[in-house]
C-alpha cells in the first residue's frame, strides 16, 4: 500500500455507502474508490419518497447526487452493476458482467429489499412494492387513474401507503395483521391515536387479518378477498409486508451472517478489511451492549462517517442515537432510540390524549432511558435524544420525562 494509493470498493450508494465515499476522499484525497450500484441512479433520499407519493415534491427534489458531484469529489461510481460475488481471499469483487475489483477494504452497504406477496393475484397489474424511486413514481402514475386503493401491513411501509393514498383523495382501505399499527411498539393507547389519525383522514382500517387473493378485471387489480372473508374493491394494492436485508453477496467468503452482516462496534465484521454499515449492518450496539440492526436514514448516514473512518485506520465506535420522524395522517410520528420492535425487556411508561392526537411512550433498560416513541407535540425531543445518548443512571426519576419541552426548544 505503500506504492500506491489504499482501494476502496463500496456496495451500495444509499445514505451509507456514498456518505461512506464521500468521507473517505475527504480525509484521504489519494485513495481510489469505488461505488457498485445495481439502480440507475445517483444517491437519492428514500425518506422523501413519501411526500413525493403524496405530491408534495417533485423528482427533482428526492434525487440528492448528480453524476457530476461524484466526479468532482474524486470516486467512481458505477449504476446499473450488479456485484456477484467476494473473493475474500485475494481481496476482489466482481460484478455480474465479469469485471474485478481488486480492494484493500470493502464495504457492504447493500440495505434490504422489501419481501413479495405469495398469494393469487400478486404479480397483477397495479399491485406495487414500495421502496424504490422507480416503484414510487410507478405508484403516482397509477394513482391518477385511479379512486380506490388497498394499503397492506402494519408497519412503516403500510401507514406511509395508507397516509400517501388518502392524501391523494383516493377512498383508502388499509388492512394489517395485527390488532394496530405497530404493535410491537405502540401500545394499545397508541394504537388508538393512530386508528384515530386514520379515521379524520377518511381511512377504512381492517385489523387481525390480512389479503388472501387478489382478483382481475383485464389483467389489472379490481379486488381483494381477505382471509377473514371480506371482500374490498379497488384499483390498485401497495403493500409492505416485511424486509430481507441484502446478505447474499457475501455468501461463502466467511463473513459472519445473521440477520444482516454481523459487526462489531467499529462496523468490522470477522474479516478485517470488510466492514458493513446502513441497514445491513447487525453491529455491537454500545448503548445496549448487544448486536442491533437500525433501519434509519440518519442511522446510515451517521455510520457511513464512522465506517469510513475506522477503514482508514481508526477504531471509533458507533455510538449514535437512531432517529425516525415522518409525517402521518396530518400528525407527526418520531422513534428514538431502542423500542421494544427491536429489544425485548424493556419498561415503557406511556401518556396519551385523545382529544389532541397526542402521544407519548419512553422506554427505560437498566435505569437508564433508551428509547421514546412521540406522535403529535414533537417538542423536547432533542432533550430525549441527548438523555439517550448520555446512558445516565436516572435514579428512578420517569414521570418529569414526560414533560419535558412544555416550553418551547
Amino acid at each position: 500500500m505503500a506504492d500506491r494509493p489504499a482501494r476502496f470498493v463500496i456496495v451500495g450508494n444509499g445514505a451509507a455507502g456514498t456518505t461512506a465515499a464521500e468521507n473517505i476522499r475527504k480525509l484521504e484525497p489519494a485513495a481510489e474508490v469505488t461505488v457498485i450500484e445495481d439502480e440507475p441512479y445517483p444517491l437519492y433520499n428514500r425518506v422523501a419518497l413519501p411526500p413525493l407519493l403524496k405530491g408534495r415534491v417533485q423528482e427533482r427534489n428526492v434525487i440528492m447526487r448528480k453524476p457530476e458531484d461524484h466526479l468532482a469529489k474524486g470516486f467512481t461510481l458505477l449504476l446499473n452493476t450488479v456485484a456477484s460475488k467476494i473473493d475474500a481471499e485475494d481481496q476482489i469483487l466482481y460484478t455480474q458482467d465479469g469485471a474485478a475489483f481488486p480492494y484493500d477494504a470493502l464495504l457492504v452497504a447493500t440495505g434490504g429489499r422489501t419481501r413479495k406477496l405469495a398469494i393469487p393475484g400478486a404479480d397483477l397489474r397495479g399491485v406495487y412494492l414500495f421502496q424504490t424511486l422507480d416503484e414510487t413514481k410507478a405508484i403516482v402514475e397509477r394513482i391518477l387513474e385511479s379512486k380506490r386503493a388497498v394499503a397492506l401491513g402494519g408497519s412503516y411501509i403500510g401507514y406511509e401507503l395508507a397516509d400517501g393514498f388518502a392524501e391523494r383523495g383516493l377512498q383508502t382501505t388499509w388492512i394489517m395483521r395485527g390488532p394496530r399499527f405497530l404493535w410491537r411498539l405502540l401500545d394499545e393507547a397508541g394504537g388508538e391515536v393512530v386508528h384515530l389519525l386514520a379515521q379524520d383522514m377518511g381511512v377504512d382500517i381492517i385489523y387481525d387479518d390480512f389479503a388472501a387473493e387478489l382478483s382481475s378485471n383485464n389483467g389489472a387489480v379490481d379486488s381483494v378477498t381477505t382471509l377473514g372473508g371480506r371482500h374490498v374493491e379497488t384499483d390498485m394494492v401497495g403493500y409492505g409486508i416485511g424486509n430481507d436485508l441484502n446478505v447474499k453477496i457475501l455468501e461463502g467468503t466467511g463473513v459472519e451472517i445473521n440477520t444482516g452482516v454481523v459487526t462489531d462496534a467499529c462496523l468490522r465484521t470477522n474479516i478485517s478489511n470488510i466492514y458493513a454499515a446502513g441497514d445491513v449492518a447487525e453491529f455491537f450496539d454500545v448503548v445496549i451492549s448487544r448486536h442491533n440492526v437500525m433501519g434509519t436514514w440518519d442511522n446510515s448516514i451517521s455510520q457511513g462517517r464512522v465506517v469510513a473512518r475506522n477503514m482508514l485506520g481508526a477504531n471509533d465506535p458507533y455510538d449514535e442515537v437512531p432517529t425516525y420522524v415522518t409525517t402521518m395522517f396530518g400528525s407527526r410520528l418520531s422513534v428514538l432510540g431502542i423500542t421494544p420492535d427491536v429489544m425485548g425487556g424493556l419498561e415503557g411508561r406511556s401518556r396519551v390524549d385523545l382529544d389532541t392526537r397526542h402521544y407519548k411512550k419512553l422506554f427505560f433498560y437498566e435505569d437508564r432511558l433508551v428509547g421514546a416513541v412521540i406522535i403529535g407535540e414533537l417538542r423536547g425531543r432533542r432533550k430525549l435524544v441527548q438523555l439517550i445518548r448520555g446512558r445516565e443512571p436516572l435514579q428512578g426519576a420517569r414521570e418529569e420525562l414526560f414533560d419535558i419541552g412544555a416550553a418551547a426548544e
